[in-house]
């Protein structure tokens, strides 16, 4: 008895050998990210301050005005501010002013003037017709040292020391002032230092005797002062 073809085309089919499926060539690794650049051109932003709709202008000139306005604003602050900060010191140079002008202030004011006076007189003829600026400085310095003692001038050694200290206290105060910021620097210099000047050139060998004798930081205020900037001609 015959089989059925089909089951003879079947068995054909189980033996013949299977092909396996074709594997595809892996791709080589790459460690670049970055995307491929774009052929195509960048299209440039349109200037609004030259565009035609005039919305747009409307919008770029008000835009353009509004950040002017905050800067000017922004200046005009921070002037303002300078300007009322050099108010300040302004003023507070003034009540300085105004505490010289007092009775006590001009009393030792006076009383250095008095004494200074004498001894330059006394000793007058002791300086050249046209001394030098070091023999000068040094005239000076002797005077000063002598009108701190006793045999320095008629009034007691002890109230010309009184008004001495005034003094002293007062310019100390005053450098501090200008060394805080609190005080006007033009305005302190128009009414204080020619006198501090001449004040230090009398007495700047008297405070290196105090300093020397166990007072270190006796006048440094004052000698600051003198010393910062351009010093103004010596009045005597």
């Amino acid at each position: 008895m015959k089989k059925p073809a089909a089951n003879t085309r079947q068995t054909a089919a189980a033996a013949a050998p299977t092909k396996a499926p074709a594997t595809k060539p892996a791709l080589p690794e790459t460690t670049e990210g970055f995307p491929w650049p774009s052929s195509h051109e960048i299209k440039k932003e349109a200037n609004p301050f030259t565009d035609r709709d005039w919305r747009m202008l409307i919008y770029a000139w008000s835009g353009l005005l509004v950040r002017l306005a905050i800067i000017f604003t922004l200046m005009f602050s921070i002037y303002q501010f300078l300007a009322n900060q050099e108010q300040k010191r302004v003023e507070q140079t003034m009540s300085l002013v105004e505490l010289w002008e007092t009775k006590d202030y001009q009393q030792a004011q006076r009383a250095l003037k008095d004494r200074l006076a004498a001894l330059n007189a006394k000793y007058d003829n002791l300086l050249s017709a046209n001394p030098s600026p070091t023999e000068e400085q040094v005239f000076r310095q002797r005077i000063g040292i002598e009108a701190m003692t006793a045999s320095g001038g008629d009034m007691p050694l002890a109230d010309f020391s009184e008004n001495f200290d005034r003094i002293v206290y007062f310019l100390n105060r005053l450098s501090f002032c200008i060394d805080g910021d609190l005080c006007s620097r033009r305005v302190t210099d128009a009414y204080f230092r020619d006198y501090a000047v001449s004040f230090w050139s009398y007495f700047a060998g008297y405070v290196d005797k105090q300093r020397k004798a166990g007072s270190p930081t006796f006048a440094t205020a004052i000698e600051a002062y003198v010393r910062n900037g351009q010093p103004a001609a010596e009045v005597k």
